[in-house]
């Protein structure tokens, strides 16, 4: 390429970048740049939620933990997640691109190893799990740092599919470390990595030898490796702005109505990818005590002849379900407009909630082959929700940068994301506070007002602002 198409550049910050004018981008670098930081962004997603596959688990290793106890620790990341976004969302024009994805690269080592040393002990006091997980919200506060940083890289018209990558494979990090971890448990890795725990199967099952540690610590090489990548090949963009110039998009009313309609999109996915497995287990399996008394070998299953489901055999499909939704569906927002599909998901929302509404009360006294029926109806409404969110999350990031010039782009992108991440925080309380079927009607309202935001604002003919 010729010197008067390549923009200039030094050892770090790139000079007289334009995504938008042909001749000064660089497509190689940007799309390298979006490789690698997607690389690490799914081992932010899979250190965020380790606690997620993780908590299920804990009492059956011996760990003497409340379900309360747990829907904590599975909200703990969404807390932190949340509360560190607001911290990553500045970071991109002060440390760029380069500095940002290595250094938070390492940090995931702490959550990492953290966990895989915890899980090894059963006595591992109840503040340090917490800590742990909260920790664990580095990988979740990356992505309001990453998303913004990388859409400086691409044009708007490239834009859409560009964060819907990045954010789709991303989020299968989440899928990843749910569907993983049942399969790294089941063998020794290297001997000082520690011993194998005992674990108590499901009801009417023997315990099983594990090596819980593997959870976390598969994950450390390849941390690392993210780090070495990030430093070596990625450079930065000069869009300057100090944290005071960052704060005017709170002036923009846009600004608000795009994080109400970002809560209803990934506040949703993120919600539920973290307490997905636990809302399952204590409605349809072994936390349901109308359902199944005792634990383990002991247990006396109450309802004869119903399988009781095992969550990690299921709670990976909700993330994968999601985030290959905003993969697959991030090109049409480029060729058909973000605000009409972000209108599609909010409506696929409402319904997919009502009906799974109707799934939230299962009934033991109807008998097992209706219980089976109830927990299939339950399954199938989880997944469209998480369908419809996935739609969403890529629609409204295409919605972003049509709306706000690039600077205001990527510090709306930032805070919206550090809004709805506290996801999983909020719906491990309010399960924890409320029954989920009300948990679910507040879920429906939302629903409808986002819809009508929507509509009214960015999709109907002559909206105030078209995207």
């Amino acid at each position: 390429m010729s010197t008067e198409t390549t923009p200039a550049r030094s050892k770090e910050w790139l000079t007289d970048w334009d995504a938008n004018d042909p001749a000064k981008w660089d497509k190689s670098l940007a799309n390298r740049t979006l490789a690698i930081t997607t690389f690490s962004l799914t081992l932010c997603f899979v250190a965020w939620f380790l606690p997620s596959a993780i908590a299920p688990k804990l009492t059956n290793l011996g760990f003497d933990l409340t379900n309360n106890q747990l829907y904590w620790l599975t909200s703990m990341p969404g807390l932190a997640g949340g509360l560190l976004r607001l911290v990553w969302m500045v970071l991109p024009p002060i440390m760029g691109t380069r500095k940002m994805v290595a250094v938070t690269s390492g940090l995931l080592l702490i959550p990492l190893i953290g966990w895989g040393v915890a899980v090894q002990n059963s006595n591992t006091p109840y503040w340090q799990l917490l800590l742990l997980a909260f920790m664990a919200g580095i990988g979740g506060g990356a992505f309001s740092g990453f998303m913004p940083s990388t859409s400086y890289f691409f044009p708007k018209s490239k834009s859409g599919t560009a964060l819907g990558i990045q954010a789709g494979v991303g989020n299968f990090g989440v899928s990843l470390v749910q569907l993983a971890t049942p399969w790294l448990i089941g063998f020794g890795m290297i001997g000082f990595l520690g011993s194998s725990q005992s674990m108590v199967g499901l009801p009417g099952q023997p315990p099983e030898e594990v090596w819980y540690q593997n959870a976390g610590f598969f994950y450390v090489p390849f941390a690392i490796l993210a780090m070495i990548l990030a430093w070596t090949m990625l450079k930065s963009v000069p869009i300057k702005a100090n944290i005071k110039q960052q704060f005017d998009i709170f002036g923009n009313v846009d600004t608000w109505l795009m994080t109400l309609l970002y809560i209803m999109t990934f506040g949703t996915f993120s919600g539920l990818s973290a307490q997905f497995g636990l809302l399952m287990k204590n409605l349809y399996g072994a936390g349901n005590p109308e359902i199944v008394e005792g634990v383990g070998a002991t247990a006396t299953v109450l309802v004869a002849g119903y399988a009781v489901p095992d969550p990690v055999s299921y709670v990976f499909l909700g993330a994968l379900v999601g985030a290959g939704a905003r993969v697959v569906f991030s090109p049409l927002t480029d060729r058909m407009g973000g605000a009409i599909w972000t209108l599609i998901s909010g409506i696929g929302l409402l319904v997919s909630i009502i009906v799974t509404m109707f799934f939230l009360r299962p009934d033991p006294a109807a008998g097992a082959e209706a219980l089976q029926g109830q927990f299939t109806g339950f399954l199938w409404g989880m997944l469209a929700i998480f369908l419809f969110s996935g739609i969403g999350n890529a629609s409204t990031f295409k919605q972003m940068p049509m709306i706000f010039e690039p600077r205001q782009a990527g510090g709306v992108i930032g805070w919206t994301a550090a809004i709805a991440a506290f996801g999983p925080f909020l719906f491990g309380i309010g399960l924890t506070l409320m029954s989920p079927w009300t948990f679910y009607l507040i879920g429906a309202i939302w629903a409808v007002m986002c819809i009508a935001i929507t509509w009214i604002r960015y999709a109907r003919p002559g909206a105030p602002k078209p995207s």
